[in-house]
């Protein structure tokens, strides 16, 4: 049965993969369809990781700034190496931080 998942998952990666040069053939000069293209695997990323993030953590709040520090971060067009540790950082400090208080 395994076999036949492994199968089912190569086929539905070489459609995803083969589809568009099989559809367009062409260069594609319509700059909406471009830029549609061009952001579509930021809204997926994004729409995939940010509920994650605030259960990611064991508090509400060190979600919270983590999240406007690579917000703010990104905003000033930091590197995503920069962004991630940065916000990492954050989120490690203000649970030690609760840790410590009892707050959470």
């Amino acid at each position: 049965m395994i076999f036949v998942y492994i199968l089912i998952m190569a086929g539905v990666t070489y459609l995803i993969r083969m589809l568009p040069m099989v559809i367009f053939k062409k260069k594609i000069e319509s700059t909406f369809i471009k830029s549609f293209l061009y952001y579509v695997p930021f809204a997926v990323l994004g729409s995939m990781t940010f509920p994650a993030i605030f259960t990611a953590t064991s508090s509400l709040y060190s979600a919270l700034a983590g999240t406007l520090v690579a917000i703010f971060l990104a905003f000033k067009e930091k590197s995503l190496l920069t962004v991630a540790i940065s916000s990492c950082f954050v989120v490690y400090i203000f649970e030690l931080i609760l840790r410590f208080t009892n707050l959470q």
